[in-house]
């Protein structure tokens, strides 16, 4: 496992130095560790945004079209018809221009670079045996900067408002009070990601468009997979999550005032009954027959 590891971190090991390199930069403009993931977070969302754009989008469409869905699973109910059934799904797909798999494309698109911050945050705190004892050696960062020398002063460690970014919650902290904030960290971080998920559930009940089953109970359990996961990563990779989870709150908030996301914009909705009666009775022809009628009963009262 430790082989495999060290072949992955071979090959990523020119993204893992970019990484770094874009924190050292950041760090040179404001000198503090929580301002450069901040800073770097940023630049990683602006990457990912339109992505989010397609796969919000396309979540919407999917949750749109569940009732056309249920009803061919109706239709071609059984194994004996599941290939017909795979068929007219695809057609659906196409027709409504959505792609099932595109609600998931921004979790497997955030994997890779949780990936290479938190091996870019285990290389910073990096340590090396030299004469019987652990001396600092950062890796990923350029040896002469402000970071490194940082990081060498403080012997290996990335403190930010006296929080050693480094560090995880059940970490060894110098005291009980001090790993009280990055549980903090933890609580923000799921609080967030809930938050995101219920904003597309309660935007799809404002539209009037259910809320499948399997999503209400995804968005029961995400946040206790999220809440141990973010247990077991430093803190540093903990406020990636918090940053970049209030930039996809943000996203997703501009394209529902927008419209974007709207699943039934562009619907023209039915008129009720009793508008369509009076929109027939204003007709230029009911009116024209209208009239004739009058006149004909003022001349039958003229001629009595």
């Amino acid at each position: 496992m430790h082989s495999l590891f060290h072949s992955i971190s071979s090959i990523f090991q020119p993204v893992f130095s970019l990484f770094g390199w874009l924190m050292a930069f950041f760090y040179g403009i404001i000198p503090n560790y929580a301002f450069a993931i901040v800073m770097l977070t940023i630049v990683i969302m602006g990457v990912l945004t339109p992505f989010t754009v397609k796969s919000t989008k396309s979540m919407m469409a999917m949750q749109k079209i569940q009732p056309e869905m249920k009803k061919l699973q109706v239709k071609y109910k059984g194994p004996e018809n599941r290939q017909a059934l795979n068929e007219e799904m695809m057609k659906l797909y196409k027709e409504h221009g959505v792609n099932p798999v595109g609600g998931c494309l921004p979790m497997l698109l955030q994997a890779p670079f949780l990936f290479i911050l938190y091996s870019v945050i285990k290389g910073l705190s990096n340590e090396v045996l030299v004469n019987g004892k652990l001396v600092a050696q950062p890796r990923y960062i350029p040896s002469h900067g402000k970071m490194h020398d940082a990081i060498i002063l403080a012997g290996g460690h990335i403190k930010s408002f006296g929080m050693d970014l480094s560090l995880k919650p059940f970490s060894a902290h110098s005291s009980t009070g001090a790993a009280i904030p990055f549980f903090v960290f933890v609580a923000i971080a799921v609080g967030l990601q809930y938050f995101q998920m219920s904003q597309m559930t309660n935007r799809n009940k404002k539209t009037g468009v259910s809320v499948p089953s399997q999503q209400q109970t995804l968005q029961k359990i995400m946040p206790i997979l999220f809440a141990y996961f973010y247990m077991v990563i430093p803190a540093a990779v903990v406020l990636y999550m918090i940053i970049s989870t209030i930039i996809r709150i943000i996203t997703q908030d501009i394209m529902f005032r927008v419209g974007i996301s709207n699943p039934t914009k562009g619907e023209t909705k039915e008129i009720p009954g009793a508008i369509k009666e009076v929109a027939e009775e204003t007709k230029p022809s009911t009116l024209k027959s209208q009239q004739q009628s009058r006149s004909k009963a003022k001349r039958k009262r003229k001629a009595r």
